[in-house]
Formats: C-alpha cells, sequence, structure tokens
C-alpha cells in the first residue's frame, strides 16, 4: 500500500459535509459512520507508525548485528572455518532415493487394491 495513494485525511473525513435532499440519507447514520471510519483511520495511523518505529529498531539491530558478526569473523583463524559435509548430503540422497522408492511401492499397492487385478495386469 503506498502512502502517497492515500486521498482521505481523518479531518477530511470528520470535516465532509453531505447535501441532503429531500429523500436524502440519514445525517445521523451517515455521522455514526462516518466517526467508525474516522476511528479505524486512526488506529491505522497508529499502526502504520508503530511498525515504522520497530522497522527502524530492527534495522539498527541489523547493523549493529552485522558490525559484531563481521569484527568477529576478522579475529577468527581461517583454520576454524567450517568444512563442508559431503558425507552427510550423501546420506541424506541415499536416504532421499530410498523414501521415493517407499513411496512408489506404497502408491502401486494402494493402486492394485482400489482398482484391482485390471489395474495390475495392464501395469505389467
Amino acid at each position: 500500500m503506498a502512502l502517497a495513494n492515500i486521498q482521505l485525511t481523518q479531518k477530511d473525513i470528520f470535516e465532509k459535509n453531505f447535501k441532503t435532499g429531500m429523500r436524502g440519507y440519514n445525517q445521523d447514520e451517515v455521522d455514526e459512520y462516518l466517526d467508525k471510519i474516522i476511528q479505524d483511520y486512526e488506529t491505522f495511523q497508529k499502526e502504520i507508525d508503530r511498525l515504522k518505529s520497530e522497522n527502524e529498531r530492527l534495522r539498527q539491530q541489523q547493523s549493529s548485528n552485522d558490525t559484531t558478526r563481521s569484527s568477529r569473523s576478522v579475529q577468527q583463524p581461517k583454520e576454524q572455518a567450517p568444512q563442508p559435509a559431503a558425507p552427510v548430503r550423501e546420506r541424506e540422497t541415499q536416504m532421499n532415493h530410498q523414501v521415493n522408492y517407499d513411496i512408489l511401492k506404497r502408491l502401486s499397492n494402494l493402486e492394485k487394491a482400489v482398482f484391482g487385478k485390471k489395474f495390475a495386469e495392464n501395469d505389467v
């Protein structure tokens, strides 16, 4: 939501006067509805202000964390850099293949149970 596209403010809504006609709207009902809109606008504005301040706080926190992290990485010797875990990745890949095979086997059994012998004969 772009704030530049907002056309009305709380004050604009509050100060709006509607022309009345012979069969016009009930002024009390319109006023009550506009009061609700004004309250919503106030709530939205407070929430926007709160989020802006939280956003700024988080940016400052991130900036300080980045500064701290970069100073720590400079202090650590390069020998302690984490090594890639190739054997772990290999095991995960093998396990994924086993899981995929198990799923295909279960699916095949389920199809046989649901569709019966006709499906099993066509499958072979």
